[in-house]
Parts: C-alpha cells; sequence; structure tokens
C-alpha cells in the first residue's frame, strides 16, 4: 500500500500535533493517524487568514489555473487513492476510480469555468447623478466578495466527492476564500492523499502556502475548535443531524455569528401516483429496491420512504420490493460507527407496534442488510418517529387509504432534500395539488427516476429546509454553491484605481 504519514499540513509543511489515533479499515493495516485538536486548528486558521490577504484579491484566472492544477494532481493519483479508498471503505473499485474520482476532478474544473464567466459576481453599477433633485446620487458599484478563511468538515459517504477536495472546498477555493478542512478519521489516508494533490497544486501555481489546511481528527476538538475559531468566517458540513446540529449551535453561539452550511440528511420521499401504481407498480418496487441499496444505503439522498395509495398495484410494489431485497446481501458499511448506528435505527422502528416487518436480514460488525417494512397511512401520521433518518439500506412503504390521506403525509413532512413523484400522464391532475406542498418541503422535486446520484451543473440544488440543511437558501451540489461563500459589497464613489479589477471600467 502507499506510504502515508497520517501527519498534518498546516501553512504549506506536513507537522505533527496531538496525539495518534488508529484508523479502521475494511482490509489491510491500520494507520497511526495524528490527532489534531485547538492547537492545531489554530495554527492552520492563522496561516489561512495571512493567505487570505493574497488569495482574497487572485484574478479569476489565477484562481481557475489553481483548481484545474489541482484535477490533474487528483487524477495523477487515480491509482493510489483508489487502493487506499478501497480498503479503508470497502467501497468497489469502479465507484472510486470510475465515479468519484472522476465526478471530484469534473466538479472541480466546473467552478474553474464558472469563475471565468463571471457571472456569478452579479456585478451591479448604478452612475452618479449629480444633478438629480432634491439630492444628488453618488457612483454605486457593488460585487460579490469572498468571505474569508472558511472551515470544511469530510463526508464519511463521499471520501473524494464531498471531502477533501469534493464540492465544499471547490466552492470556498473558486470564490477566493483559504480551506481549513477537519480529516474525516473514517478515511484518514485517502484524505491525505487528496491533500497531497492540492498542496502539489498550490506550489505548481504558486498559490500562498496557508491556503488549504488539512488537520487530521478523531475527536470533537478540532472541529468544535473550526467552528469557533474567531478567524473562520463560514464552515461547510455534511454528516448526522445530530452531529451538524450540535455544530450548528456553537456556529450560532459565538460572539460574531457565522454561517454554517450544514447538509443533515433526510428520508426522501417518494410519492406513486395512481396511474404510474397501476401500470407498473412491480417495475417501480424493483426499481426501488436498488436505489434503496445501492452504496448499502448509504446516500444523503437515499429514497428511505415510498407512499403508495390503497389499490391496483400496491401489492405487486411491496412483493416485487421484496423480492428484490432479498437478493441483496450484507456488505460492509463505511465506518464501525455507522453500521452500529444502522442497527439501532432499523431495531427502533422494527420496534413500533404499527409497524409491519415485511424482511430483516441478519448483519453485524461492520455489516449491514436490507431491511423492509410497511405502515399504514394513519399510523404513520400518528407515529413520527418513523419519519427518522435510517442511514442505511432500511426502506418503508406507507400506504395510505386515498389522496387526502396521501396530501396530508405530503403537508407533514420535515425538510428534505428530495422529494420524488413517480406518475404516468393519467396522474397529472392527481400532481398537480402535490407539487406546491413538495415545493415547500424539498430541495429538489423530480419526477420518474430516483434521486439517487446527484448530477453536478448549473441548475442543481443539493439541500433543502431544515432538518435537511441549516440553510435551505443555499445548496452543496453545483455551481450556485459559490454563493455560500461570498458577500456583497457595495464601493460609494471608489477611485476606479482602488475598485477591485473585476468592477473597474
Amino acid at each position: 500500500m502507499t506510504d502515508l504519514t497520517g501527519r498534518h499540513l498546516i501553512n504549506g509543511a506536513w507537522t505533527e500535533g496531538g496525539n495518534t489515533f488508529q484508523s479502521d479499515p475494511v482490509s489491510g493495516d491500520a494507520m497511526t493517524v495524528c490527532n489534531g485538536g485547538k492547537a492545531e486548528i489554530d495554527a492552520a486558521m492563522q496561516a489561512a487568514e495571512e493567505a487570505f490577504a493574497v488569495y482574497g484579491w487572485t484574478s479569476r484566472e489565477d484562481r481557475a489555473l489553481f483548481l484545474e492544477a489541482i484535477a490533474e494532481e487528483i487524477e495523477a493519483r487515480v491509482d493510489a487513492i483508489t487502493e487506499v479508498g478501497m480498503a479503508e471503505t470497502g467501497l468497489p473499485e469502479p465507484r472510486l476510480r470510475s465515479i468519484e474520482l472522476p465526478r471530484t476532478a469534473n466538479q472541480i474544473r466546473l467552478f474553474a469555468k464558472h469563475i471565468r464567466a463571471g457571472n456569478y459576481l452579479d456585478r451591479r453599477h448604478d452612475e452618479a447623478l449629480p444633478d438629480r433633485a432634491p439630492m444628488p446620487r453618488p457612483d454605486l458599484r457593488m460585487m460579490q466578495r469572498p468571505l474569508g478563511p472558511v472551515g470544511i468538515f469530510g463526508a464519511s459517504n463521499f471520501p473524494l466527492a464531498f471531502s477533501t477536495a469534493g464540492g465544499d472546498t471547490a466552492a470556498a477555493l473558486a470564490a477566493g476564500c483559504p480551506v481549513v478542512y477537519k480529516g474525516h478519521p473514517g478515511h484518514p489516508g485517502c484524505g491525505e492523499l487528496v491533500a497531497q494533490a492540492i498542496h502539489a497544486a498550490v506550489e505548481k501555481t504558486g498559490m500562498p502556502k496557508g491556503v488549504f489546511g488539512f488537520v487530521q481528527s478523531n475527536s470533537t476538538d478540532a472541529g468544535e475548535a473550526l467552528v469557533t475559531h474567531p478567524l473562520t468566517r463560514a464552515v461547510g458540513f455534511t454528516g448526522s443531524f445530530r452531529g451538524g446540529k450540535a455544530l450548528f449551535d456553537r456556529a450560532m453561539g459565538r460572539d460574531e455569528p457565522i454561517p454554517f452550511f450544514g447538509e443533515l440528511g433526510a428520508i426522501n420521499p417518494v410519492f406513486v401516483l395512481p396511474a404510474a401504481q397501476s401500470a407498473r407498480g412491480g417495475d417501480l418496487g424493483t426499481a426501488w429496491a436498488g436505489s434503496l441499496t445501492m452504496g448499502v444505503g448509504q446516500f444523503c439522498t437515499n429514497p428511505g420512504v415510498v407512499v403508495l395509495q390503497d389499490g391496483e398495484g400496491a401489492d405487486a410494489f411491496v412483493d416485487a420490493a421484496k423480492a428484490g431485497l432479498e437478493g441483496v446481501g450484507a456488505q460492509p458499511m463505511l465506518t464501525g460507527g455507522t453500521a452500529e448506528g444502522y442497527r439501532k435505527g432499523v431495531s427502533a422502528v422494527g420496534g413500533i407496534d404499527a409497524v409491519k416487518e415485511h424482511l430483516r436480514k441478519e448483519c453485524d460488525g461492520r455489516q449491514g442488510a436490507p431491511a423492509f417494512f410497511e405502515v399504514s397511512g394513519k399510523d404513520w401520521l400518528d407515529n413520527p418517529d418513523l419519519a427518522q433518518e435510517v442511514f442505511g439500506p432500511a426502506g418503508i412503504v406507507v400506504r395510505a387509504s386515498d389522496a387526502d390521506e396521501v396530501h396530508a403525509i405530503a403537508k407533514g413532512l420535515h425538510g428534505q432534500l428530495t422529494a420524488t413523484l413517480q406518475m404516468d400522464d393519467g396522474d397529472t391532475e392527481a400532481a398537480k395539488p402535490l407539487v406546491p406542498v413538495l415545493e415547500r418541503k424539498a430541495g429538489r422535486v423530480l419526477v420518474n427516476g430516483f434521486p439517487t446520484g446527484v448530477e453536478v451543473a448549473d441548475a442543481m440544488v443539493h439541500g433543502g429546509p431544515f432538518p435537511a440543511s441549516t440553510n435551505f437558501g443555499a445548496t452543496s451540489v453545483g455551481t450556485l454553491a459559490i454563493r455560500r461563500f461570498l458577500r456583497p459589497v457595495c464601493y460609494q464613489n471608489m477611485p476606479e484605481a482602488l475598485l477591485p479589477a473585476d468592477l473597474r471600467s
């Protein structure tokens, strides 16, 4: 296996600091990793603030070249990243080599293209009106400017695309914000390899040394220090509701609160409308089982809940879904903690009297296996605990008695990342009253297909009303994500020589 140091990257140097912890790979030997804390975060943030004095005023072209160099350096390490990522997470080679690593590089290049175009700056100019009565108007120019150093937390379920050089990091660097990244303890080796790629790009393009800091840690100390550090201007987080909400509260409890962009997961309901249910209930059940178990159910857009309506096709959906899930065995989950949490969640759902159990496969240790439940619409509405996310390949069918109960279920939902309508042409009238409800509940409303698989594109939204995310005016995927790390600044009667280059005539 590739040699790894388990160290931090602070101000352009690989350093030790704090005590150590042992990684917990699915296969191969454990790795000794430095366990950073408050001191390491402080050093990285101080370096980031110093770097911002330069990086925050670099040209869009220079930042674009830097981003493209990061993508190239990641691709140059594809063999090592794939090898280490497989060992640490148990994810298969095609997922890492052919899907996640190319997605990571492509989304970085997308941000390079986006900032070259310059539309994100939202430049505005109201020319002076010195002769206006009763009062003259000054010259006003406005554009978006970077916030400053940003703290980023890595996600457990995407060791590349939502981690060290993932969408949060790419968006912040594109905006002109240095990044201090708190490594995820579930894949410290993979994280270090990507940090090496970013470090190489920093040196290749001559960027300031502190523009990217990488602090390994498996304790809460580093995370709390990152959120509460006085130099941190914003935070990007992808993870559990419990952990994210605790950090969000810290961010709001600072003497100077800062934006905390937390993506905290969801149950991503799927509503099967009557015509589609009647015509293709069995096919939809099979397809749902495949989406539910993809990646051992460890996608934040995993469709954990399906709402059917009593009538033709409902039994066919359930029977096909059960058959599809019976063919899926236990598989390694990303971390031991993830697997333990999954089993607890499945037990909690199965322990509710109103719930009917169709399937619960045995699994232990690091393994996760499918579980499938059913409940009536009335019992769903009477048991709000059923609406809690179970992170893994567990799904529940809610069988509503009629369209009014379907509507009540939709209205009762908490905020979601996605909501899906499975419909045929004959379902348009049934869908019309649901769409306005679901639009208020989810960041992405889709028709047919399933929500697993988030396209990286200009129009994508990956976020939603709380508790799916802590700021539902934002997205963590797509080019709109850059707006999280910018703020508008108005320059009044500013001499052209003092204006940012992008605002000059």
